[in-house]
């Protein structure tokens, strides 16, 4: 099929040993809870994906990196899903322009090491910009507290990065805390119950009364700082591109189902298509606004609209995609069908929901700054 050759052909040339290995895999094998996915991502390159070349990564572009990520999911949509956690944590640090960082990354780039996200989540009546952890300090640094839940690549992960506001004397202080997987007090617990997704690793990171040397903090700045303001836009505009590319491929995968078997008429599968495609635009357009040097601030709030956007396009699409289907595949267990349409629902689910987003953006149009909350 060809629906996704310009996606699939960007992933071969970025990393060809990890789409020569996918290639070969089966859909059970990807979606095992065992990790199978996750260490082939890892042992043939995948994490390099956006460290900067400088570092010995890839230095993907935007992109390059919607393309792939696009590609992924519609062949693995645990790893998508997991992996995109990833990616998004090696943005944020290379949007605090630290220099505390470039070890780490490059460690990702030459070590192929595994970052999960411990940043501030959307839970119910809780900001997304919220620290999931607490630290205070202790002797010989600070001392971490707190849940993630869920954290993706929680059992494979090498470091957990993770947002924190450090009570400091000149007052607080927000921080990226670098936190090795090995760290005495960080345990993984059971979190995970749905059927679908399992292979993301998507469990509960449980910190207690972990010690962190202030080398393993990187100081961003205040509270509405603008430095701050720079790190949290462009987390959140990496997280929803990528994400959204993610589901995006995800439905692409069950779609090509429907063209493979010929299902329909040619009009139901030339809009199955249309659907997707629309989105697809959108996401690009704000990649490539992003490679050409856009601030985030600037692109947060479209970036937004597209997602919301994408959201319902996938929605409609899978729907009628698994009613041209029909119901044998569905009753006789087809792993695809399953996996793949339940697992799009997922989107709806990830930070910020349309319902908290709507006033904040509305709000953009009279001038104001987009506050999520």
């Amino acid at each position: 099929m060809r629906t996704l050759q310009a996606e699939r052909q960007t992933l071969g040339e970025l990393l060809p040993d990890f789409s020569a290995a996918l290639g070969q895999a089966t859909l059970r094998e990807l979606e095992e809870e065992n990790g199978h996915a996750i260490r082939l991502f890892k042992r043939t390159g995948g994490p390099r994906l956006l460290v900067p070349a400088a570092q010995g990564g890839l230095g993907a572009s935007a992109a390059q990196s919607v393309r792939v990520q696009r590609a992924i999911g519609s062949i693995a949509p645990s790893l998508a899903i997991a992996t995109t956690m990833h990616h998004f944590s090696v943005a944020s640090l290379v949007e605090t322009g630290a220099e505390d960082t470039g070890p780490l990354l490059k460690a990702v780039g030459t070590r192929n090491m595994l970052l999960a996200s411990g940043f501030a989540e959307g839970v119910t009546g809780i900001s997304v910009m919220k620290p999931a952890l607490t630290a205070t300090r202790s002797r010989d640094g600070y001392r971490l507290n707190g849940t993630k839940k869920p954290c993706s690549l929680a059992r494979s992960m090498d470091m957990l990065t993770a947002s924190v506001v450090l009570e400091e004397d000149g007052g607080p202080q927000v921080a990226v805390a670098l936190v090795l997987a090995s760290s005495d007090g960080l345990t993984v617990e059971p979190f995970w119950g749905a059927p679908v997704l399992r292979a993301a690793e998507s469990d509960a990171v449980v910190l207690k009364d972990v010690e962190v040397a202030g080398e393993q903090l990187v100081r961003i700045g205040t509270p509405d700082e603008a430095s701050v303001d720079r790190v949290q836009h462009a987390g959140f505009l990496w997280f929803e591109l990528l994400m959204s590319a993610s589901y995006l491929g995800i439905a692409s995968g069950l779609v090509e189902g429907v063209l493979e078997k010929g299902r329909g008429e040619p009009t139901e599968r030339v809009l199955l298509l249309a659907r997707l495609e629309a989105a697809m635009a959108g996401l690009d357009s704000i990649a490539r606004a992003i490679d050409a040097g856009t601030p985030a601030a600037e692109l947060l709030t479209r970036a937004l609209l597209i997602r919301y956007q994408a959201q319902e396009a996938i929605g409609t699409t899978v729907n009628a995609a698994t009613a041209l289907l029909g119901g044998m595949p569905f009753i006789s267990g087809d792993p695809r069908v399953h996996l793949f349409a339940e697992a799009t629902r997922c989107l709806a689910f990830h930070p910020p929901s349309l319902g908290r987003a709507a006033q904040p953006i509305l709000d953009t149009l009279t001038g104001e700054p987009l506050r999520l909350v």
